[in-house]
């Protein structure tokens, strides 16, 4: 498993968070509930912002996926992504199920985390809606462009009232997609379900910390709100919402292959040699390898696909979300 060359079934990874999770990640994967782990961190070479071990995958074997990478890079994730990106799949996939509301937050760019958090990627990411409740909402964006003082009085006196209600609510369907850019604030209703894929870091500004984390500093994560807040999105998003929202639709998700790329496959559809993560959905089937044979496919169940496995294709009467890093 280690060397890259198969395909490779994963176990749930639910590293401890700080909100409470419902019952749809033990639902998909037929497992039990774990309260305060509403995130699956799904072939996972990242870890918990300050932590040395929570969050990384850990392999069948024993062997954590990012030494694995490490290991073998090229037979993981290819010539080309390993020149662009080194040794780092350069992607996070998770699960995510909202059992409560989740606090107005935003992430940081790429420029603003190599300058204040000595980390070469942001946090741009995006939604694959999978469940959601009746009426179930997600808040994106502010309606109206906010002044700098604005947005730090918001924070100071910690009024999620007036922060929640500057923001765009947007009610979900299954099937619906999300795309949130760096420094767009944002929240997340409960009974919500989602597939989300980010670039790998665990950096959140988290605007609204009061009632969630246990102190300010968590939510500036150790730099100041002075400086902190320099990564918030102020701009309105109101009229430019269908940038950032779609409707269901199959085949490709985004198009935003500079930072991921996502796709809803069914039986018959053809992969191009990739790393990438698979989520089964629905159904079951089968996958069929050029150079790995033939691997079993059933609802619940997620993959890390190496690029040395070559092309495949889906057989069956099954539903898969496929994740893929950066096009290098």
């Amino acid at each position: 498993m280690k060397d890259g060359l198969r395909p490779v079934q994963l176990p749930a990874n639910q590293p401890p968070r700080f909100y409470r999770g419902g019952a749809a990640i033990a639902a998909l994967r037929g497992d039990a509930r774990t309260e305060f782990g509403p995130e699956d961190w799904v072939a996972s070479c990242t870890t918990l912002h300050g932590e040395q071990f929570d969050g990384l995958t850990t392999l069948p074997d024993g062997t954590l996926l990012r030494d694995a990478v490490a290991a073998h890079p090229a037979n993981w994730l290819g010539d080309a992504h390993v020149r662009a990106f080194g040794a780092e799949p350069a992607l996070l996939v998770k699960l995510l199920d909202a059992g409560q509301r989740l606090p107005v937050h935003c992430h940081p760019s790429n420029d603003f985390a190599a300058r204040h958090y000595d980390s070469r990627f942001g946090k741009t990411e995006a939604w694959i809606v999978i469940g959601a409740e009746e009426g179930a909402t997600v808040h994106v964006g502010f309606t109206e462009d906010v002044a700098a003082d604005t947005v730090a009085d918001w924070v100071a006196r910690q009024d999620s009232a007036a922060m929640l209600a500057a923001l765009n609510p947007v009610t979900v369907r299954p099937g619906d997609t999300v795309f949130v850019p760096a420094g767009v604030p944002h929240a997340i209703d409960a009974g919500i379900f989602i597939v989300e894929l980010q670039q790998p870091t665990d950096l959140s500004v988290t605007l609204e910390w009061r009632g969630f984390l246990d102190d300010e500093a968590g939510g500036h994560l150790g730099i100041g709100f002075d400086t902190a807040l320099g990564c918030v999105d102020r701009q309105s998003w109101a009229h430019r919402l269908d940038e950032l929202v779609h409707p269901s639709n199959q085949g490709d998700l985004f198009a935003h292959p500079e930072f991921f790329r996502a796709q809803r496959l069914t039986g018959g559809a053809a992969l191009d040699a990739s790393f990438g993560v698979l989520v089964v959905l629905a159904g079951t089937g089968t996958l069929r390898t050029e150079k790995a044979g033939d691997v079993p496919l059933t609802k619940g169940a997620t993959f890390v696909l190496p690029h040395a496995a070559g092309e495949s294709t889906l057989d069956g009467e099954v539903t898969v979300i496929r994740c893929l890093p950066p096009v290098s």
